[in-house]
């Protein structure tokens, strides 16, 4: 068993009181509904704060995933879970190769469904992890560490520089309080949670939403989504993915319901190529082309700029 290093976290934001919840276990379920209802919506403010460091981050994403490069979360605990969460939830929205968003979790597998403890505690780890993975210079490897100290993601991130992979940190503790770790630091301050030092709250919704916002932002650069639609969905991966992509046909074109089934069946299954063929009346091997020549980028078809 390895040894553990007992350093005082108890400067760190996520690791104070929250004065607001000093009474939270005398309070009756309708009150502790109020309160951390009220402490969620200053989640929002806070993420607002940190536009312009989450958007050089998803700038760096974007160019990333554009030039042949991956998106690599690291994380421990709640922060990996939402990580591995993000990028296992792309390639069904945006019919993304699942190489190109990946998650790594400290503990491994296991510690999707169940606590690992100590997984986090050892920086080599988080460097052996990121050897496995292959990183090298085109890939991004974000950093999930919302107390800002977890040992196997400081190790992960010096590793992928040392690769030359760009890097991203996002925490929810001052920049004060940590040394210079990435490329891009991104420090949403929450403030302390409801229940002390439990990070699953403020700090995970935080992290949920930062990492939405990366993706989406990212993979709709890339041409993935159309206006607001999701027109790279993966309409082979279940009933409900077909419906949509038939409504999408639908939404776009105007035709009914059963045209539009048709139109994604002759498509083989792809909205984008599906809405190529029938608005510039081409088969579907020319369709094809025309994606490709635009980058998979339908907008440059349908709506070319003049």
């Amino acid at each position: 068993m390895r040894s553990h290093t007992l350093d005082d976290r108890g400067h760190l934001l996520t690791e104070t009181r929250n004065p607001r919840s000093a009474h939270f276990d005398r309070l009756s379920i309708a009150q502790a509904f109020e309160l951390m209802n009220d402490e969620d919506a200053r989640v929002v403010a806070a993420v607002r704060q940190v536009k312009p460091e989450v958007c050089a981050a998803i700038e760096m994403v974007s160019d990333a995933l554009a030039s042949g490069g991956r998106l690599i979360y690291v994380g421990a605990g709640t922060s990996g879970r939402l990580g591995v969460l993000d990028a296992s939830e792309c390639p069904p929205t945006f019919l993304s190769d699942p190489s190109m968003v990946r998650g790594i979790i400290a503990g491994g597998w296991d510690a999707l469904r169940m606590a690992v403890e100590g997984a986090e505690d050892h920086p080599a780890d988080g460097a052996q992890a990121v050897d496995e993975m292959g990183v090298g210079a085109r890939d991004v490897v974000f950093g999930i560490t919302t107390g800002g100290t977890t040992p196997f993601v400081h190790g992960a991130l010096k590793r992928a520089h040392d690769c030359g992979a760009k890097t991203i940190l996002l925490s929810c503790v001052s920049a004060d309080h940590l040394p210079k770790l990435a490329d891009v630091a991104i420090h949403v301050l929450v403030g302390p949670e409801v229940v002390t030092g439990s990070t699953r709250l403020k700090a995970g919704t935080a992290t949920k939403m930062i990492l939405n916002m990366v993706t989406t932002i990212a993979m709709t650069r890339l041409g993935k989504v159309y206006q607001n639609l999701m027109v790279d969905v993966n309409t082979k991966a279940n009933a409900k993915l077909v419906d949509r992509g038939v409504r999408i046909i639908q939404a776009v074109t105007g035709v009914d319901r059963s045209t539009g089934g048709k139109l994604l069946e002759a498509a083989d299954g792809h909205v984008k190529t599906a809405l190529v063929m029938h608005i510039k009346k081409v088969n579907r091997a020319e369709a094809e082309r025309l994606l490709t020549q635009s980058g998979g980028r339908v907008g440059a078809i349908l709506q070319p700029v003049q």
